[in-house]
């Protein structure tokens, strides 16, 4: 599965070339590693020996958190090119490093390490539960700031190019879903606190795992990176105002405490690493090589921590809690994906978007459960959240992976 994951990424590289920048060469782009694609993000690039008519140049700055190979690509194309297939340099490697390709096995295998850590939480709950509040708040802060090394300034002036694509994830994101969340709980009447941990887990941001399964499903993985971005900055404003509107005629709601501790588990991390990317580069390029490993590790501590801290909940309560949790997610699929279609969008924007709308940062609404509600109860959705979209975008990203990409698919990414 992984060689046959980047196989098709560089394939829809080569798509991207041909159509944005006119490149022609002979010999397809495809057959180029990802590792070719690692230029420094700050210069723009020409390709050795080729033959340029105009200006063509390359940056190659966004990555994501989990892994070296969902590095986004952004060609930046000022005219034609007329590259051959002489010209394609030949020190490339043309291979993945041995790092790289266990960084790839473990990220696309990660339904499976969810499934096991739900196992420990379940039956051995103690192997996992002594990730608690506190080493919760360091573990989720420090994926946050992973993703922001990853980012630059340039990114944002990107959302600032794709208003309509970004706003309409964002939509999706922040509308559709806590909608989702809300009429769920009114129409399965759940108990109070239920309900409010279901509202509040739909009104969290995207979580960095849908970048992965937008990776796997051939979606637009510089588009789930922005989003992913987006909905997290968002999440300060977004989530404590929705779960207060939606959620306060239920249980008292502390709207300020929800925007303070995001601010300081979401936005603060984030911040910090977009400022290490932008002015120490070569320390932060060291660092990004060893954050796939540990960010793999700890989404599968943060998997299985919540449920582990609710194992006697769930084994007592499981079909009540299971059933509208993974309503909610079924549900954002399938609307994400519609409302792309009736946007008019490509076949790959409306497979990232549906999936940016269905795979949520459930650890986060299971962390501002457990810090600003007394009952217990609010955080279980969050939860059994975590496990249903982990599962439920894997299997919908592996489902689309099987189903070709038209070749005439429409681009509405502006890079």
């Amino acid at each position: 599965m992984a060689a046959s994951s980047s196989s098709s990424s560089m394939a829809s590289i080569s798509r991207f070339l041909h159509k944005d920048c006119g490149l022609q060469a002979r010999t397809p782009l495809g057959q180029i590693s990802l590792r070719q694609a690692k230029l420094d993000a700050r210069k723009w690039v020409s390709v050795p020996n080729a033959k340029i008519e105009g200006n063509c140049s390359v940056d190659l700055s966004r990555a994501s958190w989990i892994s070296p190979l969902l590095r986004s690509r952004q060609v930046l194309c000022k005219a034609e090119a007329n590259i051959s297939s002489g010209n394609v340099p030949e020190h490339a490697p043309t291979e993945l490093s041995q790092y790289e390709k266990i960084v790839e096995l473990l990220t696309t295998l990660f339904p499976v390490w969810v499934i096991i850590g739900t196992i420990l939480g379940i039956y051995k709950p103690s192997m996992v539960t002594w990730l608690e509040t506190d080493l919760f708040t360091v573990g989720l802060g420090f994926l946050m700031l992973s993703m922001g090394l990853t980012l630059t300034f340039e990114d944002f002036r990107r959302c600032m190019r794709n208003p309509w694509t970004v706003g309409v994830g964002f939509l999706a994101q922040y509308l559709v879903k806590p909608l989702l969340g809300f009429s769920i709980a009114m129409a399965l009447k759940l108990s109070a606190p239920l309900a409010t941990g279901l509202i509040l887990v739909s009104c969290c941001p995207g979580g960095q795992a849908s970048n992965v399964a937008t990776y796997i499903s051939k979606g637009n993985v510089a588009l789930s990176v922005l989003m992913t971005t987006c909905s997290t900055i968002g999440a300060i404003v977004m989530t404590p105002l929705l779960t207060k509107l939606l959620a306060g005629q239920l249980v008292p709601v502390d709207a300020a405490g929800l925007a303070i501790s995001t601010f300081q588990v979401v936005l603060v991390p984030t911040i910090v690493g977009v400022l290490s990317h932008e002015y120490f580069p070569k320390f932060t390029e060291r660092i990004i090589t060893i954050t796939p490993l540990i960010g793999v590790l700890l989404t599968t501590l943060l998997c299985a921590s919540p449920i582990g801290q609710v194992a006697e909940v769930l084994k007592a309560q499981g079909t009540q809690l299971i059933i509208p949790v993974a309503l909610l997610h079924i549900a954002a699929f399938a609307l994400g994906y519609w409302v792309s279609k009736f946007c008019s969008f490509g076949e790959s924007t409306s497979r990232t978007i549906s999936i940016e709308c269905g795979m949520q940062s459930s650890a986060l609404g299971f962390l501002l459960a457990q810090k600003h509600f007394t009952n217990p109860l609010v955080a279980v959705p969050s939860a059994v959240s975590v496990v249903a979209m982990a599962l439920g975008g894997s299997a919908l990203a592996v489902y689309w992976r099987n189903q070709p990409i038209p070749a005439d698919d429409k681009d509405d990414f502006k890079e």
